[in-house]
């Protein structure tokens, strides 16, 4: 669990990084109010990206088990 941990947050560093360029269309969304909306559905999608790596790493462990008996 701590590894993945650590890797959402060396992989939401690197974004926060690449953020520091100036783009017309985000400056476009933060004015209208949207950026958050656009924050949200990103977040949405790693978070359910990380939750069914976790789950499809538990089904995969449990296998290994499964044949090492």
């Amino acid at each position: 669990m701590k590894t993945y941990i650590l890797t959402l947050l060396f992989s939401l560093t690197s974004f926060l990084g690449l953020a520091q360029s100036e783009i017309e269309m985000a400056d476009k969304f933060r004015a209208d109010g949207k950026i958050y909306v656009v924050i949200a559905v990103v977040l949405v999608i790693l978070i359910g990206l990380f939750i069914y790596l976790m789950s499809l790493d538990k089904k995969v462990s449990a296998l290994e088990k499964e044949i090492k008996k």
